[in-house]
């Protein structure tokens, strides 16, 4: 099977636990990917809300270096092109996208975001639930949106080639920046709330907006945002979010974002090692060529137009 999957928060972890990218007790290890070929994904550096000014900025140091440490003696490629991408698929291979989940990172210096991109970083979360200095996120209780400072940062990273990540954004910055984004935006894993009303969930205005922009949402595994009884939650609430995304017209707006190592998975899923499984439930719903769409297609086709 294909897997492109477009969060986790393993690097984090990997930094934070003195650990690493192979350690087979995180939901992810490239120790436990050898049936998914090829295989993409995306890395998340997690600045925390307590985390601002320069000990954000030291955090994601940190875990970049770390991920270059880390590659140093593993066959994963460093994916910064859209060229990259399309090579590690046609050789069946395994790549990863660096990406950070919170503009804290800036330290509201908006300077940093060409830096980061040298960096390696190829999309970014405005916020996580918190307020920062772009705007607020999905658990302010008073939503202002964004910031001027961040409308000027959408425009640098739209101009630098970083992909806007509104996932954990409040509803009215996620309205804000629909409202002057030149280009596709995404929810990186963040499911429907139709099905579990759950803040962190889009409405379906949100996602119709999302779609008609060109972007895309992936499918999150947290048992929390599955089931409204979380300790309920089971892998095919993950297809129930995906049928319903497509009764919106949304078959080719999701992909995974499955949120290994940042959250409680449902219960009969042990990590990465249970995709294949979860692989054929979804083919038994949906069919193998939307299945490949949802796990692969979707996402290649998403950042290989949108990454230079």
């Amino acid at each position: 099977m294909r897997l492109f999957d477009m969060h986790c928060d393993t690097l984090y972890r990997a930094y934070t636990e003195n650990s690493g990218l192979s350690d087979d007790s995180f939901h992810i290890s490239f120790n436990k990917t050898k049936g998914i070929a090829p295989y993409i994904q995306c890395l998340a550096v997690w600045i925390p809300d307590e985390y601002r000014g320069e000990d954000a900025w030291e955090l994601f140091c940190g875990c970049a270096e770390k991920l270059s440490a880390e590659l140093k003696d593993k066959a994963v490629t460093w994916c910064r092109s859209a060229d990259d991408i399309r090579r590690v698929t046609e050789e069946k291979g395994k790549g990863i996208i660096l990406t950070v989940e919170g503009g804290a990172v800036l330290g509201g210096r908006a300077e940093r975001i060409p830096v980061l991109y040298d960096m390696g970083v190829r999309m970014m979360t405005l916020t996580w639930n918190g307020r920062n200095e772009l705007g607020d996120g999905i658990g302010e209780s008073e939503d202002r949106g964004l910031t001027p400072f961040g409308k000027e940062c959408v425009r640098i990273m739209e101009d630098c080639g970083i992909i806007i990540d509104l996932s954990h954004a409040g509803e009215k910055l996620f309205y804000d920046v629909a409202g002057i984004a030149r280009k596709p935006f995404v929810t990186s894993h963040s499911n429907i709330r139709t099905l579990t009303p759950h803040r962190r969930n889009l409405t379906e205005d949100e996602f119709r907006c999302l779609m008609k922009m060109g972007g895309i949402t992936g499918l999150n595994f947290c048992a929390e945002f599955l089931n409204n009884n979380k300790t309920n939650a089971k892998m095919y609430d993950i297809i129930k979010h995906a049928q319903t995304f497509i009764e919106l017209g949304g078959k080719s707006f999701i992909a995974m974002g499955a949120d290994f190592d940042g959250a409680d998975i449902p219960a009969d899923m042990k990590g990465v090692e249970t995709m294949p499984e979860l692989y054929d439930m979804f083919v038994s719903e949906l069919g193998a060529e939307t299945t490949d769409a949802v796990f692969f297609g979707n996402a290649y086709r998403f950042f290989t137009e949108n990454l230079r």
